[in-house]
């Protein structure tokens, strides 16, 4: 049974994996998917798969880092969640 999952990621992130997942000829739910399975159990993957996951592995890597914050930037993981919710959900 399938589960709707909300992640909240900085835009360019989420366009740079679009356009890999495409690439690749995959949805990209199907990539976080598989990438979930591997880094919770990497020993029940058949070798094909493994191959694969070692492609997202090193996607993943190289996006790493790739956009900063500027210095003064206040992050705030659960306040800023909660305002994306105000939005997304409270509209009026």
């Amino acid at each position: 049974m399938n589960t709707k999952l909300t992640l909240t990621m900085d835009k360019a992130v989420i366009e740079m994996a679009k356009k890999y997942a495409k690439e690749q000829g995959r949805s990209l739910s199907d990539i976080v998917e598989n990438y979930f399975k591997m880094i919770s159990n990497p020993y029940s993957m058949d070798q094909n798969k493994s191959e694969v996951a070692e492609e997202e592995i090193s996607f993943i890597r190289k996006l790493s880092g790739s956009l900063k914050a500027p210095k003064d930037y206040d992050f705030n993981y659960n306040r800023d969640i909660q305002e994306e919710r105000i939005k997304r959900y409270l509209k009026k």
